[in-house]
Parts: structure tokens; C-alpha cells; sequence
């Protein structure tokens, strides 16, 4: 059976105390002056006194119109302190943001905020500053559970943002989405954005969503909608100008595809295939000779990296001869980057590989003593180390498809130039064939590899005109400079014609458009 329940009396505020009141009527003193809450046993003076002279002693002299006024004041203050909860000052509140935003840029874990930052914060402030400015470092809320709801409101706040924007701008925006697989063998959806806010174009991530079950079509655009549905943004598809995607069947397919179910519903969205993955697609043409090479040299890396104690070896081989690099990489399909970085890490390392190879006794190291395999070698380190430059010189923020155009025109009106000067024995396009020839003394290469190499070259051109067409690379040469392009490049029956005059006569335009990049010219 429960105990008599004991009730508050008014003659209790000279001791420091109100009361809260539970849901099932229990009563509990709490302390108006450090809003400490006892239980219902405590409700007795000499319990109530006890923790009045143990926690404040100076208020035992106070008079009890005095604490009256302190009582009022008290519960003039507010709910939370009322509940025990002391409401944080706003530069405690602040800091305790900037920390959280810290902490997702440089994605660490939540609890580094209380286990790591705070202690060497409160550390650095007691021996800089004293230990009375620790305590104003101790108040900033910094927990795992703190630092998680932080970065939440951080990032619904962005969100709501990148919304409102969309919503508000007054041009169509476009949309890149595309589905990739995490490490976790889960289907993730990511999806991006770039449209016009006040005078600038903006690039923003939109969100990311799991796609839990199949990948389809269908699955991808309800996932689009469940999102704009729970942003209040029922006309996104109108406002939609273009979609960019990957090359796969569930987003470009003629039927079914993502794209196709887009346009169902907004005919007027302009739909592109995304230039890194045709990029990545049109240079994978190798002839055999090649292809073979590329193997071999994925075989020694794995043979060297796959095993702990051959690459420790490997590591310790490097360090003794003074080597620039110790380690190999690793080549992965789906890192398109990683390989011409193979290659060029392999081709750095040669000679190490080829001692640690023959060490072990493998039959891979037979491949380091034939002229053949390292010219190959070489002149695959040089061509994908292009197709690296080319491919990271299209990525990044304020990309557009213009400038991967002119960038993607330039390196394909070089290959003729480029296949010329081998069929010369001209290799200064390719410095580490070059310079393996040099060192050999001889100024021609052997037929079968001069071939594959020529092979390779014309190869990769034609790949390229077929998934980058003129439509994809050809653009209206007004676009980059309305005021200095040929007029008469542009056909009469282009109504848009009549704009660019009155265009061109307009100085204050003009003026504006020599001090604005030519992305925000004519932004609202």
C-alpha cells in the first residue's frame, strides 16, 4: 500500500520552496532557487531546511518577504524552469550549433562533441583563462543526443531553404538525379537540383532516399513525389524545365523509364544523359593487346595489395630504396578515376615491383623484363591520365553543359592530331612513353604495339562522336557572348534573331553583362 501523500504549506517558502503537481495528484517540493525538484517524502520542514542551509546557506538569512518576491518571480519566469529545465543562454545555444555544423563537415561521430571537443575546450579555458570562465564552457550543451538534434534542425532548415527557392523562383529548374549503391549493398537515391534564386544560379542537394526494395522506374518517381508531397510542392513537375540522369534502362528507358514517366506528366521537360557517364562509357575501348596489359597490371596490384604481408613487404622494399610512393592502388570499376591512377602509380613503382616480383618467385615478374608489356604500360598511364583531366575538368560546382562541350570538342579535335604525331614517332602527347623511349635509346616502337596503339586512338574517337553527338556539343555561339558573335552565323527564319539586335544595341546591357559572368547575365 502507498504511503500518506504529504501536501504542500505556504510557510515552506521561507525554506525555499514551491511545488509541482504529477499527473496522479502527488505534490513535490521544488526549490525556486536552483528549480531542484525532491519527492513527496522530502515535503516536511526539517527535510526542506536541510537542503536550504546545505545548497544555499545564504538565503537562511533572507527574510520571508524576500523569498516571497523570489517565489513570484520564479513562477513569473515560465514553464521549463517550473518542469527543472534551465533554459540555455543564447551564446551557449549558438556555440553549441557552430560545434554541431563542425562535426557534420568534417563527418565525425556525435559523441566526439562531449568525449573530445568539450573536455579539451574546458581543459584550454581553465589553463588560458582561468577556471571561472570553465564554468561559462561547462554550460554548452554538447551530448550525442544535443549534437544529433542539432545537425537535424540544421539540415530541415537547409531543406526548407532549397524548397522555398524552388518554389519561388521565377525560371524552370533543372534536376540530376542518380541511383547508386552504397557500401552496405543498399540502393540509395540521390538527387540535386540547380535553378535561379535573385541574381545568381544555384546548385543545391535535394535529398537522399533509400530505395528498399526493387529499383525500378516506378519506385524512383514515387519516391520523387512522396518527397515533393511532404514539402507542399505540388506543381514541381510544371515548374520542372530538365531532368539529367545516368544512362540506365530504368531511367532513360523508352517505355518504362524514369524519364518517359517525367514527361507523361510534363511534356515540356527537356531530358539529358548525364555527360560523366557517357564519358565514363566511351572510354572503355581497349583493343586486346591492351586489354591484356590492363590485366596483367591489375593481377600484380592484387598480387601486391590483396595480401597483408606482401604489401608490409612491399611497403618496407620502398622505404629502403627511397622510392617517392610505397604502396600500389587498387583499381576499382566504379571509381572511373582510379585507372589512370593505377597505371601511373604502377609505371612510378616499376622497377620496385619488378625486384619484390621476382623475390617471391611469380611468374608476373617475367611481364617487367619484357620491352613490349612496359611500352603498353606507359602509353595506357598517359591516355587515361587524359581521360582523367578531361573528366574532372566537367565535374564540379557551376559546370554546365556548354562548358563540358567545349571542353569534350577540344580533346576530341586532338586525337587526329595526337594519332598524326604516333604515326610520326612523335610521342610528346604521351610523356611516359616518351620518356621509356628515351631511356631505351630508340625512337620507334615495335609494330604490334604501335598498332594497338593507333587502334586505340581511332577507337576512342569514334566511341565518343557516338555518345556525344552534335546536339550534345554543338551550341548557339551567342550563348557565351550575345554582343561580339557573328550576327550573320544565325539563320533568318530563327525568330530569336530579332532579340539578340535589339540585344546588342542596348549599352546599359552591355555594361552588365562585362561585369557578370556569363551564367547570371540576364538573371532576374
Amino acid at each position: 500500500m502507498s504511503g500518506k501523500k504529504r501536501k504542500y504549506q505556504e510557510n515552506y517558502t521561507v525554506h525555499g520552496f514551491t511545488f509541482i503537481t504529477e499527473r496522479d495528484g502527488t505534490q513535490k517540493p521544488q526549490c525556486f532557487l536552483c528549480t531542484k525538484v525532491l519527492v513527496n517524502d522530502s515535503m516536511k520542514p526539517t527535510k526542506l531546511r536541510e537542503h536550504q542551509e546545505k545548497c544555499h546557506p545564504e538565503s537562511v538569512k533572507y527574510g520571508l518577504d524576500i523569498m516571497k518576491q523570489k517565489k513570484a518571480r520564479f513562477h513569473h519566469s515560465g514553464t521549463l524552469p517550473k518542469l527543472g529545465f534551465a533554459a540555455t543562454q543564447k551564446p551557449m545555444l549558438e556555440a553549441s550549433y557552430k560545434v554541431a555544423y563542425l562535426i557534420a563537415k568534417d563527418k565525425k561521430p556525435h559523441t566526439i562533441g562531449e568525449t573530445l571537443i568539450k573536455p579539451c575546450a574546458l581543459e584550454m579555458v581553465e589553463l588560458v583563462c582561468g577556471k571561472e570562465h570553465r564554468k561559462e564552457i561547462e554550460k554548452i550543451p554538447l551530448s550525442n543526443n544535443v549534437i544529433q538534434s542539432r545537425i537535424h534542425d540544421m539540415s530541415v532548415d537547409i531543406l526548407q531553404q532549397v524548397v522555398a527557392e524552388l518554389k519561388s523562383s521565377p525560371h524552370p529548374y533543372s534536376m540530376q538525379l542518380d541511383e547508386t549503391t552504397d557500401v552496405a549493398q543498399c540502393s540509395q537515391l540521390l538527387v540535386f537540383v540547380r535553378y535561379v534564386v535573385s541574381s545568381s544560379i544555384k546548385e543545391e542537394f535535394l535529398f537522399c532516399r533509400p530505395l528498399l526494395t526493387t529499383t525500378t522506374a516506378q519506385d524512383v518517381l514515387a519516391i520523387i513525389k512522396n518527397f515533393f508531397a511532404e514539402q507542399d510542392f505540388a506543381d514541381w513537375s510544371l515548374k520542372l524545365g530538365s531532368i539529367c540522369t545516368d544512362g540506365a534502362p530504368a531511367m532513360l528507358g523508352n517505355k518504362s523509364g524514369l524519364t518517359t514517366l517525367v514527361k507523361a506528366d510534363a511534356p515540356h521537360v527537356h531530358v539529358t544523359h548525364c555527360m560523366l557517364h557517357r564519358h565514363a562509357l566511351a572510354a572503355k575501348t581497349l583493343p586486346q593487346t591492351l586489354k591484356d596489359v590492363m590485366s596483367t597490371s591489375v593481377q600484380v596490384v592484387n598480387f601486391i595489395r590483396a595480401r597483408a604481408t606482401n604489401h608490409r613487404l612491399f611497403k618496407e622494399l620502398c622505404k629502403e630504396i627511397g622510392s617517392d610512393h610505397e604502396v600500389l592502388l587498387y583499381h576499382t570499376e566504379v571509381r572511373w578515376l582510379s585507372r589512370g591512377q593505377v597505371f601511373s602509380r604502377l609505371m612510378a613503382l616499376q622497377v620496385e615491383v619488378a625486384m619484390f616480383l621476382q623475390e617471391k618467385g611469380s611468374d608476373l615478374a617475367r611481364k617487367f623484363d619484357d620491352p613490349e608489356f612496359i611500352l603498353a604500360l606507359a602509353y595506357l598511364a598517359d591516355i587515361f591520365s587524359h581521360l582523367n583531366n578531361l573528366n574532372s575538368s566537367i565535374q564540379g560546382p557551376s559546370r554546365t553543359i556548354i562548358d563540358a562541350g567545349e571542353k569534350l570538342n577540344s580533346f576530341l579535335e586532338k586525337l587526329p592530331v595526337w594519332i598524326r604525331r604516333v604515326e610520326c614517332n612523335n610521342f610528346a602527347n604521351f610523356s611516359c612513353l616518351e620518356e621509356i623511349l628515351q631511356l631505351r635509346q630508340v625512337s620507334d616502337l615495335p609494330a604490334g604495339i604501335k598498332d594497338s596503339i593507333l587502334t586505340h586512338l581511332v577507337t576512342l574517337r569514334s566511341s565518343f562522336d557516338n555518345y556525344f553527338g552534335n546536339e550534345v556539343l554543338q551550341h548557339d555561339v551567342w550563348i557565351r557572348n550575345p554582343f561580339l558573335f557573328n550576327m550573320e552565323t544565325v539563320d533568318d527564319s530563327d525568330m530569336a534573331k530579332d532579340d539578340l539586335i535589339d540585344l546588342r544595341h542596348k549599352e546599359l546591357l552591355k555594361s552588365e553583362f562585362q561585369s557578370k559572368d556569363w551564367e547570371n547575365f540576364g538573371a532576374p
